[in-house]
């Protein structure tokens, strides 16, 4: 697998479009920082290290729903291993006009825009929600 972050958005994008009620993604330290920044920002309740049915660790994410509706609408990778996109405070595009966060890989860790522009660091954009 090239790309582990794209592949645990995907899981998250399809099993919200099936209305499952949680997901099982491997685990790694980068989508544990990329989970953290979305338990914090209330778009999933949560997430746990598991043991996955190979044996190997992993994480079952619990995905957010709101009336019967998934909380998060659109899930998107910006910064792929084929064209990495980096930008400086100033350049981190704000989400809907402020309703979305964009996922930004800092020198200071993985955090939302808005607490990177807080920080005032830049950095690696990998990802936006809304």
């Amino acid at each position: 697998m090239n790309d582990p972050i794209s592949d645990m958005l995907t899981r998250i994008r399809n099993s919200q479009m099936r209305g499952k009620s949680t997901v099982e993604t491997p685990a790694s330290k980068a989508r544990a920082r990329v989970l953290d920044v979305l338990a914090d920002e209330g778009y999933i309740r949560g997430y746990e290290s598991t043991t996955g049915k190979d044996g190997h660790p992993a994480f079952e994410i619990s995905l957010k729903y709101y009336e019967g509706t998934p909380v998060i609408r659109e899930l998107k990778r910006v910064s792929k291993p084929g064209r990495r996109v980096y930008m400086s405070v100033n350049d981190i595009p704000q989400v809907r006009q402020g309703l979305g966060v964009s996922i930004v890989s800092t020198s200071k860790g993985v955090m939302s825009d808005a607490n990177a522009r807080s920080q005032n660091v830049g950095g690696e954009v990998l990802c936006t929600i809304f």
